[in-house]
This record gives structure tokens, sequence and C-alpha cells, in this order.
């Protein structure tokens, strides 16, 4: 895992990531706050135009909230439809919880193709509001959940550095924001 650190502490090939699939969104929020994780900052709807999902168009709309705990990300999920996703699969299966790690990616394609060259199937892809693309890889054979690859490109790493550096400075006030108040 060498290379360089993020903005935010963690080695960019490192996990960057913990992401849970939720049933509502804004309870789980409350729960997290509870234990004094956050400000939690929420994208309310996320349609990816050119998002693919097991090959297909994806037609799944989500939820999601970001938040830090110490140099951790943590990404809450929730599908808004039916269509299928790798959320709903999730859901579906084993209902609200875990659902996958993100690690950074500076050699994305080739990063995407050494996980489908073990074996893995690409489930889903996109490209994020920051330019970057992901890739959810089903690594479920042998994990207890996805792997995420996130390319890593400096708007990338400023839009997560610029959710890390609220919370060290955090003090309980505005718990809940919209992806449009980061400055970044």
């Amino acid at each position: 895992m060498a290379g360089r650190a993020t903005g935010f502490g963690q080695p960019e090939a490192g996990i960057l990531q913990i992401a849970y699939v939720v049933d509502d969104l804004h309870a789980a929020i409350e729960a997290w706050l509870a234990e004094g994780v956050g400000p939690w900052y929420v994208l309310d709807r996320w349609l990816p135009e050119d998002g693919l999902y097991r090959g297909e168009v994806n037609r799944a709309e989500i939820a999601a909230a970001l938040a830090f705990s110490g140099h951790t990300q943590i990404e809450l999920l929730q599908p808004l439809d039916d269509h299928p996703s790798v959320y709903r699969e999730v859901l579906e299966e084993r209902g609200a919880g875990f659902h996958h790690i993100a690690r950074g990616a500076a050699e994305f394609d080739v990063e995407v193709a050494s996980y489908r060259e073990r074996g893995f199937a690409l489930a889903f892809s996109a490209v994020v509001g920051t330019g970057s693309r992901v890739a959810y890889l089903d690594t479920r054979s042998t994990m207890p959940g996805f792997v995420e690859l996130i390319e890593t490109t400096p708007a990338n790493d400023a839009f997560f550095t610029a959710i890390y550096e609220a919370a060290k400075t955090w003090d309980g006030s505005a718990p809940v924001r919209p992806f449009e108040a980061l400055r970044y």
C-alpha cells in the first residue's frame, strides 16, 4: 500500500471508507450522531447518468450521507426505489448493515482489471460528483461485502478532506448538512 497519503491522513491505496446500507438514512444518521460521529453531509437523491449495474444501465436512485470518525469515512446509503442495485441486493439478502469498504485507486483501470482477473464481477460503476470514477467489485465470496474502488483525483481528495476537516472541529452544531455546503 505504498504511495502518498490523502489530505485526511489515510494512505492513498488504503481503506478510505466503510459503508452501510440502511432502510432510513435520517434514522441511521441519528444513531451515528448518538455515537459522536458527525457532522453528516447528505445527498438526498442521486441517480448517476452514466451508471452501470451489472452491465445494464443503472436506474436505481439512492440517498447518501458521509461523515468521518478519526481518519475513516463512514458512508450511509439508502435505496430510494425498487430498481435493482448493489444496495438493494444487500438489503434483500440480509437487511440493513455493512455494505462495502472503499479503497483509493491511483491506477483505476489497472486495479479494476486486477479484481476482475481474480474472478470478482464488476457490479456497479459510475462517475461521482467530483468527476472521479467508482467501481464496486463483488467480493462477497471472500469478504463480508463489496470492495469499492474510488479513482484518486485531487478533486475527490479535496472533497473528502473537507468533510474530514469539518469533523475535526465539529462542536455538535449543524449535525446534518447538504453536500452543497462543502467548500473544497
